[in-house]
Formats: structure tokens, sequence, C-alpha cells
């Protein structure tokens, strides 16, 4: 059988190939980088059609993580595979706070999802920082009220997380703000989308 065998090797023939796919997607070149590392996670072309971005995502979100602004995800899956060698290098941190003692604690009190408690948790620190949610819908619906109380003050939010109840819901209404922002409409999205997202980020803020 012949096959590539070389990571650099494989990477750069799947970017040809879903360049070929896409053809002219009439996105900006940072766009375009975020867009096919998602396509590249998932093997998924439709996220071409999904993915829609604020007009100043990109420029913000690059200079947040520029200035070592702190990462804050939803869930443990999302920070394991954010790169912890390119964050490190812009002197920045990520923080998830799904498995405090006392998150766990205050979703029981409030009769809340742990993921919405966690946001609750971590608002006040994410000023200036970049917000990613790739799992739980509730999370992003508590945000967009943690930062319409301007509790919450990042510097941008990716918002794709996955499933069949209330996720379409909660990215349509991160898409209606002027907060910089990047959403994959519909149901997809998941971990790897976020981490892909974030990783693409983090490669632009570091070249």
């Amino acid at each position: 059988m012949a096959y590539l065998y070389n990571p650099q090797a494989i990477e750069a023939r799947s970017y040809e190939l879903i360049a070929a796919e896409l053809g002219d997607c009439r996105l900006t070149a940072g766009e375009k980088a975020v867009l096919f590392r998602i396509i590249h996670a998932t093997g998924d072309l439709s996220y071409a059609r999904l993915i829609s971005f604020h007009p100043e995502f990109i420029t913000a979100a690059v200079a947040a993580l520029k200035r070592g602004a702190g990462i804050f995800t939803d869930i443990e899956m999302v920070r394991a595979g954010i790169s912890s060698r390119l964050v490190d290098s812009l002197g920045g941190k990520i923080f998830c706070a799904i498995r405090e003692p006392e998150v766990a604690a205050e979703a029981k009190i409030k009769n809340v999802t742990r993921a919405m408690a966690a946001m609750e948790w971590l608002a006040r620190r994410m000023d200036g920082g970049l917000v990613v949610i790739g799992n739980a819908p509730t999370a992003l619906f508590r945000l967009l009220e943690l930062m319409e109380a301007e509790v919450a003050r990042p510097a941008a939010v990716i918002g794709v997380p996955v499933g069949f109840v209330g996720a379409a819901e909660a990215k349509e209404a991160l898409a209606v703000t002027s907060i910089p922002h990047v959403v994959v409409r519909g149901t997809k999205g998941g971990s790897p989308v976020a981490v892909a997202a974030v990783n693409a980020l983090l490669k632009l803020a570091v070249e």
C-alpha cells in the first residue's frame, strides 16, 4: 500500500485537498486558517457553510492571545486539546472550572448544570480573555447572561457547543451579539471543533 506517513506531508496534502474542494470561500486569511483546521480535524466539509465569523473575531482573538490573555473552556476535554506549548510561549494560561468542588456544590445548590456554575465561577477572571465553549449549550447561555450583566467581559468567544437540545439556539443567541465571535450554526460542533479553532488562532498569534 502506498500512503503518506510523514505528519507534515499529511497535513499539507489535507489542506491542499480542502482548498480544492472549497474553492473561493470568500473568507479572510485568518478565517480560512480557522475553518481549514476545523475541517481537517473533523473530516467534514459542511463546516464551510455552517461557520459564521463576526468581522472583528480574528483580530480580537489573536490580539488577546498575543498579550497572554487567559483561555477559558467549558470542559476538560477542550482544555486538554489546546496546545499548551503555544499558550506557554505567549505567556497565557488555560482555565476550566468544571471539576472544582465549589462549582459542583454551587450547581447542586442552585439546581443548574455544572457548566453553568463553572461559567459563573470564572466570569470575573474573563476580562480580555478568550472563552471557548465546545460542549455545553447551557454554558454558552449562562455566559451570554453574564456578559449582558457586564459581569464577564471577554475579548472574544468561540461558541461551538454540540447537541440537539439548546445548542443551535445558544449559538444563534451569540451570533446576534456585538462580542467578536465565531459560531457553527445548527447541531454540529463539539470539543474537536473548539480545539481546532483555538489552536489555529494560537498559531496565527505566534506567527
